[in-house]
């Protein structure tokens, strides 16, 4: 039997693409996701992880959001408008997110699952810690990390 509550409670956010049947990212995201901080991202660090995909993919992608309030953020839509025109499916946008659809999104139906099944196996008490997991696995592709540790 396993102590399941902490003192210290504490989140982390990724955010992570599927294009084309590649993994982009994960990335992590500073601090609690906010309209702000995923504009930042979508306008800094989201064009240096599309880097290695080819031109004409980049240039034929949709974006697609699911219901998170900072994905329908007024100053994202705005962005999101400007950048892929037609071409982003969201909460507010031009192609709506369909209430209750998680078998549209792999990162929801398996992905995270994944992850988290194999970043949890132990629990993770401080932050630091739990960051420091989250990534060995990240790094070996959800396969067995805690030798890298």
């Amino acid at each position: 039997m396993r102590e399941e509550r902490s003192q210290y409670q504490f989140k982390i956010n990724y955010i992570t693409g599927i294009l084309n049947g590649k993994i982009i990212g994960p990335f992590e995201l500073p601090g609690n996701l906010s309209g702000q901080s995923y504009l930042n991202f979508l306008q800094n660090d989201l064009p240096n992880l599309m880097e290695e995909v080819p031109g004409e993919v980049r240039q034929s992608h949709w974006l697609q959001n699911d219901g998170y309030p900072a994905h329908y953020a007024a100053n994202v839509r705005v962005y999101l408008n400007a950048t892929y025109p037609n071409k982003w499916i969201g909460c507010l946008g031009p192609i709506l997110w369909p209430p209750r659809s998680p078998e549209l999104n792999p990162l929801d139906f398996f992905y995270w699952g994944c992850l988290k099944e194999q970043v949890y196996l132990l629990q993770a008490y401080f932050k630091i810690a739990f960051i420091r997991r989250c990534r060995a696995c990240i790094r070996v592709g959800g396969r067995q990390f805690e030798h890298l540790l």
